[in-house]
C-alpha cells in the first residue's frame, strides 16, 4: 500500500521573506513605470518660475493685508458699540432706580387720590406744586427710559451684526492664510530647484539680478527730477531710510516692510495717512501717466495693482520687492507699470 505523505509546507518564515522580496520588487517595477524622466531646469525656467512665484505670494500678502485691516476696523466699531450698550444700560439703571424710588414713595403714601390729599393739605398750593412737578418728573423719566430701550435695541442690534461680519472677515482670514502657506510650499520647492543649478548657473542668475537692481545701499541721483512736495519729498526721504530692510509679508515697519507697508509707512512719517493696501492706494490722489512722475509719486505695477513703491526719479523705483529681498532701488522697467498717484 503507498503511503501519501503531504507535501512539505515552506516555513512562515521563508513565506514572509519571499512575499515582502515579491511586494518589494512589484513597487519597484510600477515606480520605475510610473516615473517621469528627471529634466533639469535651465537657469532662465527657474528664475520665471521664482518670480512667478514670488508674485503669486504678493498678491496673497495684498489680500491677507486688506483683510486685516477691515478686521480691525470691525474690532474697533464692536468695541464703540459695546461701550454705548454699557453707557445705555447705566443710563437705563438710573431711570429704573428713579421710578422705583417713585413708586415706593407713592405706596408709602398710601396712593390717595390727588383730590382728597388737596382737600387734606395744610398748603393747598404747595401741594400743587409738588403734584405738577412729580406729574412732569415721571413723564420725563418714562420718555427717556423708552429713549433708551430703543437705543439699547438699536445698539444690540448693531453690535449682532458686527460679530457676525467679524465671523465672516475671521473664516476669509482663514482661507487667505490656507492661500498663503500653499504659496510659500511653492517658494519651497522653487528654492529647491534653485538649488540644483550649478554653481556657474548661479553666478550667472545673481550677476542678472544685480544688472537688473541697483545695490540696496546705493543713492539715486535724482538729475533734474527733483520737482516734488514737500510732503511727497518727506515720505521719500523717510523710505531712502528704510533701505537694506527686509522684506516681510504684512509688516508696516519698521524693522520690516512689504509693498504697501513701506509707502504707507513712509507717508505716515511725512504727516499723511494713506490706506494700507496696494489697491487702496492706487484710488486716492491724482492719477498719472510715467512721463508726470515725480520723486515721491505713488507708482503701481500689474494688472491688479498688488505691488506699489515710491517713484526714485530717473526712471527708477524704491520698494520693498518681495520675499527674499530688501527695500531697495530698481528700474521700473523691470516690472509692468500700470500708473502713478500723487498723493
Amino acid at each position: 500500500m503507498a503511503s501519501h505523505r503531504r507535501p512539505k509546507q515552506p516555513s512562515r518564515t521563508r513565506v514572509t521573506v519571499l512575499t515582502t522580496a515579491a511586494a518589494a520588487a512589484v513597487a519597484l517595477s510600477a515606480n520605475a513605470a510610473n516615473a517621469a524622466p528627471s529634466e533639469k531646469l535651465s537657469k532662465d525656467e527657474v528664475k520665471a518660475k521664482v518670480d512667478k512665484l514670488y508674485e503669486q505670494a504678493e498678491q496673497a500678502t495684498e489680500k491677507y493685508n486688506g483683510a486685516k485691516e477691515k478686521q480691525e476696523k470691525l474690532q474697533k466699531e464692536i468695541s464703540t458699540i459695546q461701550d454705548n450698550v454699557a453707557r445705555g444700560q447705566g443710563d437705563l439703571n438710573k431711570l429704573r432706580d428713579g421710578l422705583g424710588s417713585m413708586a415706593s414713595a407713592q405706596y408709602r403714601s398710601g396712593g390717595i387720590d390727588p383730590s382728597i390729599q388737596l382737600f387734606l393739605s395744610s398748603n393747598p398750593d404747595d401741594y400743587l406744586d409738588k403734584a405738577s412737578t412729580l406729574d412732569q418728573l415721571s413723564s420725563q423719566q418714562v420718555e427717556a427710559l423708552k429713549k433708551i430701550q430703543d437705543k439699547q435695541r438699536e445698539l444690540a442690534q448693531e453690535r449682532a451684526e458686527a460679530t457676525d461680519k467679524l465671523k465672516d472677515l475671521a473664516s476669509t482670514r482663514t482661507e487667505l492664510g490656507k492661500k498663503k502657506k500653499e504659496v510659500q510650499g511653492k517658494l519651497a520647492e522653487a528654492q529647491r530647484l534653485l538649488n540644483t543649478l550649478t554653481a556657474k548657473e548661479k553666478a550667472a542668475l545673481a550677476a542678472e539680478q544685480s544688472r537688473a537692481s541697483r545695490s540696496s545701499t546705493e543713492r539715486v541721483d535724482l538729475g533734474n527730477d527733483t520737482s516734488a512736495s514737500g510732503r511727497a519729498a518727506a515720505a521719500f526721504s523717510a523710505a531712502q531710510a528704510q533701505i537694506g530692510k527686509p522684506y516681510v509679508y504684512g509688516a508696516t515697519g519698521p524693522s520690516s516692510f512689504d509693498c504697501s507697508g513701506l509707502t504707507s509707512y513712509a507717508y505716515a512719517q511725512a504727516g499723511v495717512s494713506i490706506p494700507r493696501t496696494s489697491q487702496a492706494q492706487a484710488g486716492i490722489g491724482t492719477r498719472l501717466s510715467m512721463s508726470q512722475l515725480q520723486v515721491g509719486d505713488l507708482v503701481f505695477f500689474y494688472g491688479d495693482l498688488h505691488h506699489v513703491g515710491l517713484y526714485a526719479g530717473n526712471g527708477q523705483v524704491l520698494h520693498a520687492p518681495h520675499t527674499g529681498a530688501v527695500v531697495r532701488y530698481e528700474a521700473i522697467g523691470n516690472m509692468p507699470f500700470q500708473f502713478g498717484v500723487r498723493v
